[in-house]
């Protein structure tokens, strides 16, 4: 068994580019191999800023031998589709075939044996190959070639079992030659196997293992902070594009000048962190200080020295433009800048960032009523101004900032602390780990602003579809159930979604020409303020009439698409924290149920109580009811949801006397919100529904209706708390 060794020498591949290229070339080449049979490969990818490694142990010299067999027609078959078979199987006599017998009669078989081929020869063909397809996200072709790679390729080291397998693409040939560091050790030398060019590597300063160059640049910056008396500001994305940066890494610290604190701290990171690759540091309070870490790519004969002068001169001026900008932006006001939105377009169908901001503002007045402590008259004015920073130098120069230079400017203009909060935390949660706004005003906000994304792109019918999602509607979606539900804000979905519906709905019809807009939202007002979402919207359909219901369809056919919309994301929320996506179903069945917080309190209720022998069993007794039910109602064509006859069934009183007393209890329990203890007043029915089905025949003559009537008490009873009838198991 044998070793391969492989080795793309270049010119510097970019820091993003460098792990999915390790990956992508060792895939490829193993690929190749167990395409003619070569598998269970023990492979190993590396990456430096110049160059691309992989390692596979344990290759045999040769490929196996291959016997194949294909199986033809059957004996006395035409002679057309004899001659097609042996073409395609290589033959040019069918007494070369076999002939073998199964169920259906004798078959002809053509058996192909190949011999084996020696492993370096197969890697002659592969490697290339590979060069010359490489998925680059962006590549170059230079010189007069035609070969395309991220940057200029040099050199080209393969070696098998320590011997150079030859080939040659574009004029460069596979060798055994590889370089050092760039500037430490420039000169070319040869390496036998991995152990051997890993180690003179080292000796050449060049660290070949990425994750063992992040272990350094940590270490150092660490030990480099604790000697000044402060903390590395931890960034882990940061850390690994500087470990692909440089080959032979060297921490060093480096001062700010005490003049640039006055700008804001994330100003100065976004900073360091984007244009120069700088580590911040922090002190104990974990406000910025005034040094940072930059890694160089070298050891400098002076200790660093004039590296880190070299940096500071950079900063210092890097600094200077980011200080003009806090200038320049503290002369506007943010209401001053509101103006300046309009000119933004939000999209295209959906009007300005200016008409965004206006419509968060309105809807964060009506949700502040729901959200304890949140002021409505500073809701509508932080969501009015939440976008304001966008016109702002600063967050042109730093998008990344959007909504954080919206707090500072609003605390030079006086607002107040709650309002700069709210502006700061409008946009999160910006992922599944990002966390909910914190404070009162900013839950309102971000609610508004998720809200009147979610709604607008619904209403001129930019839904995802399949995995694409151009918008982040589901990313939205998710934000708000998981603001209601994490902050426990008690809200009904058709208070969240209805006047942001109605307001993109009315822009919508007035570019469509509609005169009569008023009275196509209020025939749709009227049905969407039924008890129920799902009712309103089986009454819209089936009661067009005139144009205008034909319009409020249109405009609200799609609500319970959101609705479901939400439902999903939900389970998405609940699924990830361990809870059975037929438990949410169940409770989304129940009608009226669009208060997502208590609709949670319903699944865990019955995640517990289906945990239990009582849960198990009685569900299985429900289904078995249901399953009676639904056959009888179909055969009648009938419901069995009247009152039975309770004297005409006197075996059954302990049955009517349990379902009276928990679907009571159950439904008190309900009312109060105590989930719990309507499961708990359900497990009473366990014993006599057990007892009904042991000791009485449902099809009965004389009994039947009275009895099937009875079986409906029970659905109904269990129906209190959620539709069982969608609980697997």
């Amino acid at each position: 068994m044998s070793e391969l060794l492989l080795e793309l020498f270049s010119e510097e591949i970019p820091a993003r580019m460098q792990k999915q290229a390790a990956y992508d070339l060792g895939m490829r080449v193993q690929q190749g191999l167990a395409d003619a049979g070569i598998l269970n490969l023990n492979a190993r990818g590396y990456a430096t800023p110049r160059r691309l490694t992989l390692v596979i142990d344990g290759l045999p010299e040769k490929t196996p031998d291959v016997k194949e067999e294909r199986k033809g027609p059957k004996v006395g078959a035409p002679q057309q589709a004899i001659d097609g078979f042996l073409r395609a199987a290589g033959l040019t006599s069918i007494d070369q075939a076999t002939v073998q017998d199964d169920k259906k009669g004798a078959f002809y078989i053509a058996v192909t044996e190949r011999a084996g081929r020696a492993t370096a020869d197969l890697i002659a063909e592969i490697v290339p190959d590979v060069i010359r397809n490489f998925p680059w996200p962006k590549s170059m072709r230079w010189g007069t070639g035609t070969l395309r790679w991220v940057r200029p390729l040099h050199s080209i080291v393969c070696l098998f079992g320590g011997k150079v397998v030859p080939f040659e693409i574009e004029g460069i040939k596979s060798g055994d030659k590889t370089r050092g560091h760039r500037f430490m050790a420039p000169d070319a030398f040869n390496v036998s196997s991995f152990a051997d060019y890993q180690a003179k590597l080292e000796k050449a300063f060049v660290i070949l293992d990425p994750y063992t160059r992040e272990k350094i640049i940590d270490e150092g910056a660490q030990k480099l902070a604790a000697e000044a008396g402060l903390k590395l500001f931890e960034d882990k994305a940061l850390l690994r594009e500087v470990a692909g940066l440089v080959e032979w890494p060297v921490p060093l610290i480096g001062k700010i000048d005490d003049d640039f604190m006055t700008v804001p701290q994330e100003v100065l990171t976004s900073t360091m962190r984007a244009n120069q690759k700088y580590f911040a540091l922090t002190d104990a309070a974990g406000k910025l200080a005034p040094r940072f870490i930059v890694v160089a790519n070298l050891v400098a004969t002076d200790g660093g020295k004039a590296i880190v002068n070299g940096n500071e001169r950079v900063l210092r001026a890097r600094f200077s433009d980011a200080r003009f900008l806090w200038d320049q932006d503290k002369k506007h006001t943010l209401t001053s800048r509101l103006p300046k939105l309009k000119e933004v377009v939000f999209h295209a169908k959906l009007g300005s960032v200016h008409d965004k901001a206006m419509r968060i503002g309105k809807l964060a007045r009506e949700l502040a009523a729901f959200v304890p402590d949140a002021d409505a008259d500073k809701a509508q004015v932080a969501g009015e101004l939440a976008k304001a920073d966008l016109t702002s130098g600063m967050v042109g120069e730093f998008p990344e900032l959007q909504g954080l230079m919206g707090a500072y400017y609003a605390r030079e203009d006086g607002l107040g602390d709650d309002i700069a909060d709210a502006i700061a935390e409008h946009y999160s949660p910006l992922g599944p780990t990002d966390a909910v706004p914190s404070t009162p005003l900013g839950k309102v906000v971000a609610l508004a602003d998720k809200i009147d994304t979610l709604t607008g792109f619904w209403v001129i019918d930019e839904k995802p579809t399949g995995s694409k999602d151009p918008f982040a509607l589901r990313r939205a979606a998710l934000g708000i159930v998981r603001i209601l539900l994490e902050s426990d804000v008690r809200v009904a979905q058709r208070n969240l979604i209805w006047h942001p519906l109605t307001w993109h709905s009315t822009a919508r019809l007035a570019a469509a020409g509609f005169a009569d807009i008023e009275n196509i939202l209020d025939k749709a007002k009227s049905l969407f303020e039924a008890d129920v979402i799902v009712n309103a919207l089986d009454k819209i359909e089936s009661g067009i009439r005139d144009r205008a219901d034909e319009e409020a369809e249109l405009a609200f056919s799609q609500i319970r698409q959101l609705w479901d919309f939400f439902a999903d994301r939900l389970k998405v929320y609940l699924r990830d924290r361990g809870a059975r996506h037929d438990l949410v179903d169940a409770v989304f069945a129940l009608e009226g149920q669009d208060d997502l917080v208590l609709i949670v309190k319903r699944v865990e209720a019955l995640s517990a109580f289906l945990s239990t022998d009582d849960g198990a069993n009685l569900l299985t007794g429900y289904k078995r009811a249901v399953n009676i039910l639904k056959i009888e109602e179909k055969k009648d064509d009938k419901s069995f949801d009247g009152v039975p006859d309770r004297g005409a069934l006197p075996e059954e009183q302990a049955l009517f006397d349990a379902i009276e007393v928990a679907s009571k209890e159950a439904k008190a329990a309900v009312t109060k919100e105590d989930f719990a203890a309507a499961m708990g007043a359900l497990a009473q029915l366990r014993a006599p529904v057990d007892a009904f089905f042991e000791h009485v025949k449902v099809n009965d003559e004389g009994f039947r209706e009275n009895r099937l009537k009875l079986l409906a008490q029970i659905r109904a009873a269990l129906h209190t708390v959620a539709d069982f009838s969608k609980v697997e198991g």
